[in-house]
């Protein structure tokens, strides 16, 4: 099978947290700051009882892989990490009452969808187009740690999958955001009717600006008919987003966008 075939298939199979942990050479991974050798601690702690443990260790763990919205060679493996133990039960959202109240903001859980989710923006199609059109040496290997953490987005999407019908609707909603970028891989296609659905029912009740804007853009782009599921807010951010990229073009030329999870310049 060619290397293009395998991007294209994909890898549905998501390795085990252990073997991610263990068989990961972190010590040659790159991050924004360095090396990733200090990174095994910061993950094992992601699933610590304690909630404050895991907000400090969410900030190690992620925060050197998140910098001006770009691909570092130590993503893809804390990716995987990430994905395996979104089950574990030190995650879940209905977690002892006493471990919400020592905690601050929102749940490990949701803060490590939301991370795949943002990630896998900033490796879309469009981010990758960009990226290719660069042919700096430090662009080129980006590129390449982007074509990687694309050819994991299978595996990624499953994990994220198993909460799209959480009891939870903060974790549904934010399950569904962070699964739309995945799909977006070739071999997940099949997938996307199911997730429309998943779609039209957040529009019916999220009132969340970026969600919102997520899954409209997602649905448009699959060819769905969004006029009946557009309110007046919707509506209206869109008209401004329209003349905002309108004055962009008239001024300093027309940035060509893709999914950045900010946008440009960072």
């Amino acid at each position: 099978m060619t290397e293009e075939t395998d991007r294209t298939h994909g890898s549905a199979e998501l390795p085990d947290h252990h073997a991610v942990l263990h068989g990961t050479d972190w010590a040659s991974v790159a991050t924004a700051s360095g090396t990733g050798e200090h990174l095994p601690t910061a993950l094992v702690r992601l699933v610590d009882p304690d909630p404050l443990v895991r907000q400090a260790a969410l900030a190690d763990a992620l925060r050197p892989v998140s910098h001006q919205n770009s691909i570092y060679p130590a993503t893809t493996p804390i990716a995987l990490y990430v994905a395996a133990i979104l089950g574990h039960p030190a995650l879940a959202p209905d977690a002892p009452r006493s471990d919400r109240r020592k905690a601050t903001g929102r749940p490990t859980l949701l803060l490590m969808l939301d991370w795949l989710g943002d990630t896998a923006y900033d490796a879309d199609d469009q981010c990758l187009a960009l990226c290719e059109l660069d042919n700096s040496e430090e662009l080129i290997g980006g590129c390449e740690d982007m074509h990687a953490f694309r050819d994991v987005r299978p595996a990624l999407f499953h994990a994220v999958r198993a909460f799209l019908d959480h009891d939870d609707v903060d974790v549904r909603h934010t399950a569904l955001t962070a699964a739309l970028p995945l799909a977006e891989h070739p071999a997940l296609t099949a997938h996307r009717g199911e997730l429309a659905g998943h779609a039209r029912r957040l529009l019916a009740t999220e009132a969340d600006r970026l969600r919102r804007d997520r899954v409209l853009d997602a649905l448009r782009s699959w060819g769905c008919d969004t006029g009946g599921l557009e309110n007046a807010a919707d509506v209206e951010a869109r008209r401004r987003y329209a003349a905002r990229a309108a004055a962009r073009a008239a001024t300093a030329g027309d940035w060509p966008g893709g999914g950045y999870s900010q946008s440009p310049p960072f």
